[in-house]
């Protein structure tokens, strides 16, 4: 089966398979013979999900919560599958995020924009409406009780205005999407982690992920479990390191502020300098090349984000 990887806590990650292997993780959260995911991946995803639910001994009927951080369809794309395949199952999805799970024909729209019509499709297949009565929204501060275990919604934009993350109280730990960046296992030295940031194509707000990061810093947790790619703990190194590449993402953007004509292909150039500085920093010992091979889609969103922040500014 694909990769299933368990922390204690009931807590486990499935890799999703997306783009590739420890790339995308959906969480599986477990307590008392009950189960919440969170975010989905695309529809490809549900076989490795079902096949981790059997490993776990799990039935499809005891999913009661599909959490989405937010509906970037490497997110949320599998979300009208999944709720298809496990019956007893609420999505929970940020207000703003509602309406396009229950009709997600703009959504696609907008992501064919970015990556085209056909690589759309190929990601992502046919999108799956949602019943509108099967959705709650995930206001800041609501609680959600699986089996007694109580998970706490957090409002934190900067990704994406509507993007959320989710504060587990029993493990004292963050299901974080994207708003505390990527970390793949792929880069780790010697078991230890690095960080780095997600612009996103469209909503990028830099002052807003560092507020956002902040708030999570605050509440001291154990860990936090992004989507890419799973379990990070040493949480104030990594915040601290997280704030520092916000800043110097801003600084590139700004770089080139003044730029009409190809802007985003020299901001990416200079992210791609900041990634070599970064993994002299952090001492990567992946060479050069498997580096740009892992990040060559981040830093393309990354630069693209940041040029859309800058013409919205």
């Amino acid at each position: 089966m694909q990769g299933l990887s368990a922390f204690g806590n009931g807590i486990y990650a499935v890799d999703s398979g997306y783009t590739g292997p420890d790339v995308a993780a959906i969480h599986l959260i477990e307590e008392g013979g009950r189960a919440a995911l969170v975010d989905t991946g695309n529809n490809d995803a549900l076989v490795h999900v079902e096949q981790a639910l059997a490993e776990t001994g799990l039935s499809p009927e005891a999913v009661d919560l599909v959490l989405l951080t937010h509906i970037h369809l490497d997110h949320a794309g599998g979300a009208g599958a999944f709720m298809q395949a496990f019956p007893n199952a609420k999505l929970v999805v940020h207000p703003r995020g509602a309406r396009h799970m229950a009709e997600p024909s703009k959504l696609f729209a907008g992501v064919s924009a970015v990556y085209g019509p056909e690589r759309a499709k190929e990601l992502y297949g046919e999108l799956i409406p949602v019943p509108a009565e099967r959705i709650v929204e995930a206001t800041e501060g609501l609680e959600l009780n699986l089996a007694g275990r109580v998970i706490r919604v957090f409002d934190t934009p900067g990704h994406a205005r509507h993007h959320v993350c989710y504060f587990d109280t029993k493990s004292r730990s963050f299901f974080t999407g994207d708003t505390f960046g990527l970390s793949y296992r792929a880069l780790d030295v010697a078991g230890r982690p690095s960080i780095f940031p997600t612009t996103t194509p469209v909503q990028f707000e830099p002052e807003a992920m560092h507020a956002s990061v902040a708030r999570m810093e605050a509440e001291e947790p154990a860990a936090m479990y992004l989507t890419h790619y799973a379990q990070v703990t040493d949480v104030p190194r990594l915040a601290a390191d997280l704030h520092r590449l916000i800043d110097a993402h801003v600084a590139v953007a700004e770089r080139h502020a003044a730029v009409v004509e190809g802007r985003k292909a020299l901001i990416e150039a200079d992210l791609w300098k900041l990634v070599d500085e970064e993994s002299a920093r952090q001492g990567w010992t992946l060479p050069q090349a498997e580096v740009r091979k892992l990040l060559a889609l981040d830093v393309e969103l990354n630069a693209q984000g940041l040029d859309v922040w800058l013409g919205a500014r």
